[in-house]
């Protein structure tokens, strides 16, 4: 094997960097949109790691022409693709449906569906905010292998929930064979837990409960990171405005 083929790809490193996801990375390469040390990069190109990277200016613009949408997602639609006869999530980002408190200066362009997907999973049976985005470096924020953006849920459950089980929610619990990252449990009001959790494995939350006795009724998310679903109406949605972050 030559030195070169051990290297990294480019599009691996810029999706690593946070500069964009692998696909937009191929996407701009392939243009002739990115630099590296100075030189024009090619499709499949390895790089060193500590290379000098730069995205030109016809990359930064279609990234910025990229949109994030927040929704409050009602319980019945699923977030990714549609299934058993359930809509995807994506179907309600009608501009009849643009909430009425949006200030982010964009105008609904039927281009802002084209590659818009879910950063991150809500049950068919929840509620709550979704992110949808056809950003790369906003999923790999939220989604990312690496990410530790929080997400923080009000849980409304039956059943009893001894001092023994709620230490449990906050640490000590496994899934699938492997143990879960400390997360943040406690009592909202008689009913109800806040969670705040660091990752998202499939029905996390419900299947957490299950470990310790409970069962759950129902389930809100009401914050991603930084942004909160705040005043943001059931079925409605809204972009993300300039200088918005979730980290």
């Amino acid at each position: 094997m030559s030195d070169s083929a051990a290297l990294p790809r480019l599009s691996k490193l810029m999706a690593e960097r946070g500069l964009c996801s692998r696909r937009e990375a191929d996407s701009y390469i392939e243009r002739g949109w990115v630099k590296v040390d100075g030189e024009v990069a090619t499709l499949g190109l390895r790089v060193s790691p500590d290379a000098r990277i730069e995205l030109l200016a016809q990359a930064r613009g279609a990234q910025q022409e990229r949109v994030t949408i927040l929704l409050h997602k009602p319980v019945g639609y699923v977030s990714g693709q549609a299934e058993k006869g359930y809509q995807p999530a994506v179907s309600l980002i009608l501009p009849e449906r643009r909430w009425g408190g949006d200030t982010a200066p964009l105008r609904f362009q039927r281009e802002h569906l084209r590659g818009l997907a879910p950063a991150g999973r809500l049950d068919i049976d929840s509620t709550g905010l979704l992110v949808l985005t056809q950003d790369g470096r906003v999923a790999k924020t939220l989604i990312g292998e690496d990410s530790g953006v929080e997400k923080e849920y009000l849980v409304r459950v039956a059943g009893k929930l001894s001092a023994e089980g709620l230490a449990k929610l906050n640490h000590g619990l496994s899934l699938d064979g492997q143990p879960l990252r400390p997360a943040k449990v406690w009592w909202q009001n008689d009913d109800q837990l806040r969670f705040v959790l660091r990752e998202g494995k499939k029905r996390q939350i419900r299947r957490m409960c299950d470990l310790v006795g409970l069962r759950v009724l129902g389930l809100k998310r009401i914050r991603i990171g930084k942004l909160m679903l705040g005043d943001l109406p059931q079925g409605q949605w809204r972009y993300l405005a300039p200088g918005e972050r979730f980290d």
